[in-house]
């Protein structure tokens, strides 16, 4: 792996990676209606990755069918990393229904690596079968290993903890199982996104029109892409200002979690001085308010373009912009 000549500072830089998106992705102009003026909206990511304010909102949505999403782009470096250490196995956590925990398991049985998933639900779900519901359904059929926790039992032992119980025990069972954390987030993980920065560039560089963006807006749900967004547009030319939604947490848990992932790659910067982070937590993950949900269709039924309901930062995003993001 060959990192942008401005990120070649940073420390360390991945060895390689395992391609396993169909990348670039494609921007796309988003024709929302009553924008600001002055304001266009551009969309490229999806899935933890959001609107624009004139300018990018990625269509990581098209990265592929089981693998679609912004997860990808660090998981072709954990993965790497995994099969260069030598893993027979691959454990990782969130989410019931968290695409991170789908993808991860797609790609791991693409690599012939069992997958080991520990998968957050309500209590009730915990005792019984949870059934075969969208990614679940995906988890199922490739054979990944499910253990179910309750909300409860995540917030009083944490990701951190349950995944290292999980991993002592495959120790134990004399299985080489490599830990990935929640959403891919951490400074290796963070690498997908800084080429993703590379990758807008280079898309920007050959495209007919003076297109340019002022602004990046993402969901945040876990931090590593935030992370690679802000730490590689402040060093690229890019230079859009990065703004993130949180969906759980707060905006002062991700300046600090996002800070831990750039002092991981020596990048010399505060989280504070490079992104722009606000709550957007609303009701809690999954949930949705019967405006939301009616702004969601009205998207739809405008553009075309089907918003995620379980992050709901979209509607707050695209107020009094005069830019192009």
């Amino acid at each position: 792996y060959e990192p942008p000549s401005w990120a070649s500072h940073l420390s360390p830089i991945p060895s390689h990676l395992i391609s396993l998106g169909n990348f670039p992705t494609p921007i796309h102009k988003w024709n929302l209606p009553n924008l600001p003026n002055n304001t266009q909206v551009w969309l490229k990511v999806r899935d933890g990755g959001g609107v624009a304010k004139s300018g990018v909102a990625m269509r990581d949505d098209l990265s592929g069918m089981q693998l679609s999403g912004n997860k990808v782009r660090k998981l072709e470096f954990l993965l790497a990393d995994a099969v260069a250490q030598g893993a027979d196995c691959i454990v990782t956590i969130g989410g019931i229904q968290s695409n991170h925990c789908r993808a991860t398991a797609v790609a791991a049985k693409y690599l012939n690596l069992d997958c080991y998933l520990i998968l957050r639900t309500s209590k009730n779900l915990v005792e019984k079968d949870p059934g075969l519901t969208g990614n679940l359904l995906v988890e199922r059929l490739i054979g990944a290993h499910i253990d179910l926790v309750s909300k409860e039992e995540y917030a009083k032992v944490g990701s951190v903890a349950l995944t290292s119980l999980l991993k002592e025990r495959l120790l134990k069972e004399g299985k080489r199982p490599y830990v990935i954390p929640v959403g891919g987030s951490n400074s290796l993980g963070t690498w997908g996104y800084i080429e993703t920065i590379r990758e807008i560039e280079q898309q920007l560089q050959k495209g007919t029109s003076e297109v340019g963006f002022d602004d990046i807006v993402v969901a945040c749900g876990s931090g590593g892409t935030i992370a690679g967004l802000s730490i590689g547009s402040w060093l690229s030319d890019l230079k859009a200002k990065v703004h993130a939604f949180c969906v759980c947490d707060d905006p002062d848990y991700f300046y600090d979690y996002v800070q831990g992932l750039l002092d991981g790659l020596q990048a010399g910067v505060k989280s504070r001085d490079i992104v722009n982070i606000e709550n957007a937590k609303g009701l809690g993950y999954a949930m949705n308010t019967t405006e939301e949900l009616k702004f969601v269709k009205e998207v739809a039924q405008a553009t075309g373009v089907i918003l995620d309901p379980v992050y709901r930062t979209v509607k707050k995003l695209v107020h009094g912009s005069t830019s192009r993001s």
